[in-house]
Parts: C-alpha cells; structure tokens; sequence
C-alpha cells in the first residue's frame, strides 16, 4: 500500500491546491527519469509523488480519501455489508441471507465484479482486486499538448528544440527531417502522471515565416537582387538556399521578373522528396548612382530611346 499522499509531496492535510502543485511539479521535477537517467530510486521516488498527486491533486479523488472512501492507491475502502463499516465479506455478519446487499451507507457490491480478477469471473484486471488495464483506478495520465514553433531550415534538416510545458518541465523535442506544418509529434510518457502511468506529450508543429524565402507548396520563392552589369552582361551571383549559399549562373540580358530555378532545394513532401527553390531575379540600382552612370544613361536615351513593354 502507498504512503499518505500528503506525506509523499510533504504538504499538510490542510494544503490548498495550488500549494499541493507546486509540492508536485518541484518533487517532480527533482526525480523526473530524464533528470536522473538509470537512477532506479529516483525513478520509484518519481512514481511515488505521481501517485500521491494524482490522489490530492484530483479535488474529487482528494475529498474521497479524506473521508475515507479511497485508500492511498486510489482504492474503495472496503464497507461492510450489513450496514456497518469494518464488517468485511471475510468477518462474521458480512454476507446477508441473499448474499451480498446494499449497505445502508455504501453502493451495492456485485459478487462478480468484487472476485473477477481473482478467480477469472469477471476477467483479469477486474475489481479492486485488479490490477490489470480493466480497473478502474488504474487509469492512464491525461496527454498534454503544446505548440513548438520552428525554423524553415530546421523543418528541412531536422535539429532539436526546447518545449516548456505549464508545469514547468521542460523537454527536448528531435525534430525530424522533412517535418511539415501542423506535424504532431507524440512523446511517449510524457504527459500527466496517473495511476496506469503518465499519458503522452502532443507537439503540433508549426513553421515560422522566413525573412527570404516564401511557400509555395513544396517551392520555396526567393526574390535575388541582380546589378545591372551582371543583367546586361550575364554572370556569377551568389544566391542563398536552406542548405547554404551557392553561385548562381545569370544569363545575359536577364530581366527583373525572370525565374531561375534550383532543383531539389525547396521543402520536402510527406515522403521526403524536396521541391524547387525559384529565385526571381530583380534587377538593382547602387544605392547612389554615380556620375557615369548617370552620363551613360543619357547618352542612350538621348541616342536610343527605349520603352518598356507592359506584360
């Protein structure tokens, strides 16, 4: 049988709720497995104030055990079956001339559901007498969920983040390579602790917006400033993508609006095979034009006026 739940998180009967939580995240946090990795004791002291907390941390659970109804494994306390408490089914006086009947005080007990975990009447696991999946306070800690933000390369390459839950744990969180927006990565045993064991983190991913580059399902669209002499006469530029930049061939008399594009360097799909990386050229001015330029430019106005045409 556990201990007084109110002793394993060292609180008194009288806590309030919020200081049994804060008794609960502190203890947990100190003996949590992934804070003590192969320590045997930490982890049995971890399960210890789980299932304390999951007694008192439950106002129901709580106000039951304070009038006795449950034990400190989050059993019914056995009543007796003439209407007396402590007149057991193995004490004198515990079965009626039909066998088990309703107490006064306490539900009625049906024979079936009491012994079916010992002697296979009622399936194992059955009863307070179980300890299987089938009873009913052997129930699995709620899942908890959360939202983790990532970076576009990391949604590419994968990387390792950090996610703090409203407990106060925090976890690291592998991100997979090829992960995709609204993803949802379930951590096993990391959620609420209960009595069957601690439920599940769910972390839906969710992909932050790129200062360069822009979605356009598995395309990534860029805009690449190009000088005019490198439009004009063609050349190298250096152009940057998810994996690092890279020297990109400008063909000569390229124009702003024409689309370059570089197989294989956008976002992956749901089986991993990655898209286009389209760089949009767009031919630039220095940010102060100086006196040749500007002679230059007259000159070919003046000698071969040119009008852009409207697309």
């Amino acid at each position: 049988m556990a201990r007084d739940p109110y002793q394993e998180l060292g609180v008194s009967r009288t806590a309030s709720a919020d200081e049994i939580r804060k008794a609960f995240r502190k203890l947990a946090k100190q003996y949590h497995p992934d804070t003590n990795p192969g320590d045997k004791k930490a982890e049995e002291r971890f399960k210890q104030v789980s299932a304390a907390f999951d007694i008192v941390g439950d106002p129901e659970k709580r106000k039951k055990f304070d009038l006795g109804q449950i034990d400190a494994d989050g059993r019914e306390t056995m009543r007796g079956f003439g209407g007396q408490p402590g007149n057991g089914p193995f004490n004198a006086g515990g079965f009626g001339q039909g066998g088990f009947h309703r107490s006064s005080e306490g539900p009625e007990i049906d024979l079936s559901e009491l012994f079916g975990g010992m002697f296979g009447g009622g399936g194992a696991g059955r009863g307070p007498f179980g300890g299987g999946a089938g009873g009913g306070f052997s129930a699995k800690g709620a899942d908890v969920k959360a939202r983790l933000d990532i970076d576009l390369e990391d949604a590419i390459k994968g990387g390792k983040k950090r996610v703090a839950f409203s407990d106060g744990r925090t976890i690291d969180v592998t991100i997979p390579a090829g992960a995709q927006e609204g993803q949802t990565l379930r951590l096993k045993g990391q959620g609420s602790p209960g009595r069957g064991g601690q439920g599940d983190a769910l972390i839906e991913l969710a992909i932050k917006p790129h200062p360069i580059y822009r979605r356009e399902g598995e395309a990534l669209v860029m805009d690449l400033p190009v000088s005019i002499p490198d439009a004009v006469l063609g050349g190298k530029v250096e152009a940057p993508t998810p994996d690092g930049n890279v020297m990109l061939a400008v063909p000569k008399g390229s124009n702003s609006g024409q689309t370059l594009r570089l197989k294989g360097r956008g976002m992956p799909d749901g089986k991993g095979k990655r898209g286009d990386l389209l760089a949009r050229l767009v031919v630039t001015l220095p940010e102060t034009v100086d006196q040749d330029l500007e002679k230059f430019a007259e000159a070919w106005r003046a000698q071969k006026p040119y009008t852009p045409k409207r697309k």
